[in-house]
């Protein structure tokens, strides 16, 4: 496994010293849901640009921000915007907002993106709360590529993401009278959008969204002992399902639709997580 303690030794250095407090809860900002951030009491931002060694998101929707904020009496952690495979970075790189949620000893992480829909009942606009991952050869593909290679350390995997967090997640939704879905994720690793045979393909496997991101980092983060929870915002039905030509500016345009909704449904279950 690449020694990422080791690589990133300058970005984790000073990340350390730059945080303010130790976070109770990260949550990773898929594409154009940044606006959560502007929400809440922040108390620290600082641009990845400053910290030595970190990637460059390349993706409009993803700023390269990450926020130290209050909830109420809670210390969250906020990644606004991430860094993807598709990009051209090693997948070590994709994995640095876990890395250093866990060199504050963070114990629990919410992963959130865009997705486009596979399940024929789902819609534009809505959120699907993600109970299991699945790819070609998941646990073998990711896991090699992360570096992974002890059947007990494979094996944390199989926890995630956590049916505590995604029952809190649940119960959160009813109270405040949000809908919210529920469903398998299925990676791709782009970075072109899937044929329309592919998304067939997913579909008859089992798949009800699909993406780019999250798996791996929440492969990683089960790996170091961090409790996960993962929400998908549906936001374009992937080909095939929908026959309007998929753009990433309709990805971020319906992500700012749902946002206020999809800010209540964090600001509220983190109090209770």
């Amino acid at each position: 496994m690449i020694d990422l303690n080791f690589k990133y030794h300058e970005a984790i250095t000073y990340f350390k010293k730059e945080s303010p407090f130790i976070p109770e809860i990260a949550i990773v900002l898929g594409s154009g849901l940044g606006e959560f951030a502007n929400s809440t009491t922040k108390i620290k931002s600082i641009s990845t640009s400053e910290i030595p060694g970190y990637p460059k998101s390349t993706v409009r929707g993803h700023q390269g921000v990450i926020h130290f904020l209050k909830i109420e009496n809670k210390n969250v952690l906020i990644f606004e915007g991430r860094l993807h495979f598709y990009e051209g970075y090693k997948i070590s790189d994709c994995l640095l907002s876990v890395l250093l949620s866990k060199k504050l000893d963070c114990n629990k992480i919410i992963f959130t993106n865009a997705a486009g829909g596979v399940n024929r009942n789902f819609a534009p606009g809505d959120l699907m709360l993600i109970d299991s991952f699945n790819a070609l050869q998941l646990n073998k593909e990711i896991t090699s590529l992360i570096g992974i290679t002890s059947i007990e350390a494979r094996n944390k995997f199989l926890n995630c993401p956590s049916k505590r967090m995604n029952k809190v997640l649940e119960q959160t939704a009813q109270e405040i009278k949000i809908g919210i879905k529920s469903g398998t994720y299925w990676y791709s690793k782009g970075p072109s959008y899937e044929t329309p045979a592919e998304i067939e393909m997913f579909r008859r496997f089992g798949a009800d969204a699909v993406g780019m991101s999250t798996v791996h980092e929440a492969v990683f983060a089960a790996y170091l002992n961090i409790e996960v929870a993962a929400i998908s915002c549906i936001t374009n039905m992937a080909a095939g399902i929908s026959q309007q030509k998929l753009s990433h500016s309709e990805v971020t345009e319906t992500a700012k639709k749902v946002a206020e909704k999809f800010a209540l449904l964090l600001k509220t279950a983190v109090l209770k997580l």
